[in-house]
């Protein structure tokens, strides 16, 4: 079901109003369907970074990611993992990763109703952003290939061009969004009461809390609450999500597993 209001579309503005206005996009779960990370985690299992078994439990965390939403303690497990992994890679290396995973999994997993959201909003003559705890890198390049404005995304440190497994500023997650919006829009000299914030998750609400024009888009089951509590347009990409029974839900999350499992087993097999 897709609830819609006149705030949610965008719509043409009075040309002399355009300069200030944006729109925010989280990305996993609200521009593309599940967890980026995970994509760049199996990317880098494929190359041997890691085991089959922690494979098999970063699919799990996806299964779960994309029927229920982000909990904190899979995000900052996931974090970890990565940063501890990333020790020693060459920042180079991770960028050309970067277009390898948009191309062989993001690509396709990208919401068309999300895209046409952000498109709606650039037509209109407005910045687009994604702003995420993803890798910069890797938001950057789907930033790029969405053709929008540009990407805030954890940046992790860089020494004599490798990683060192460590943060530059804070994880971006919660009211740290909200901060690195606040200092985008103080840098771009855009009016937040006039701009736009997408996300799915209830952790995003110091984010959706600071614009204008919140929209909650397949939100988790906090953030639906959140948002018709304070009367937010609700967008949900997502077939037959509520429509689904328990069982059925149950039966495709069992069955992502088996195919991520396969498809991990296949990789290892080769």
């Amino acid at each position: 079901m897709l609830a819609v209001t006149a705030d949610a579309i965008p719509t043409s503005p009075d040309p002399a109003s355009t300069p200030g206005e944006a729109a925010f996009f989280d990305v996993d779960n609200t521009m593309m369907r599940g967890a980026s990370l995970f994509h760049v985690a199996r990317k880098m299992y494929q190359r041997k970074a890691f085991t089959l078994r922690f494979a098999a439990g970063l699919a799990w965390k996806q299964v779960r990611f994309i029927m229920r939403g982000e909990t904190m303690t899979d995000v900052n497990s996931v974090r970890d993992a990565a940063l501890a992994f990333a020790i020693g890679i060459a920042h180079e290396d991770f960028m050309a990763l970067g277009e390898e995973v948009y191309d062989e999994m993001i690509a396709s997993k990208i919401w068309p109703g999300a895209r046409a959201l952000a498109e709606q909003h650039l037509t209109a003559g407005r910045q687009v952003w994604l702003v995420t705890g993803t890798p910069v890198e890797v938001a950057t390049v789907i930033s790029t290939r969405l053709g929008l404005s540009g990407a805030l995304g954890t940046v992790g440190e860089v020494a004599d061009g490798l990683y060192t497994g460590k943060l530059v500023g804070d994880f971006l997650h919660g009211p740290a969004k909200a901060a690195a919006v606040l200092e985008l829009a103080e840098r771009e000299n855009l009016d937040l009461q006039r701009c736009w914030g997408y996300s799915d998750s209830y952790n995003d609400v110091p984010l959706l809390s600071i614009v204008g024009h919140p929209v909650a888009i397949n939100p988790d089951a906090r953030l639906r609450r959140h948002a018709r509590s304070n009367n937010w347009p609700v967008y949900d990409f997502r077939s037959g999500r509520r429509a689904a029974t328990l069982g059925l839900q149950a039966a495709t999350g069992v069955g992502a597993i088996y195919g991520l499992w396969r498809g991990f087993s296949r990789i290892r097999s080769r």
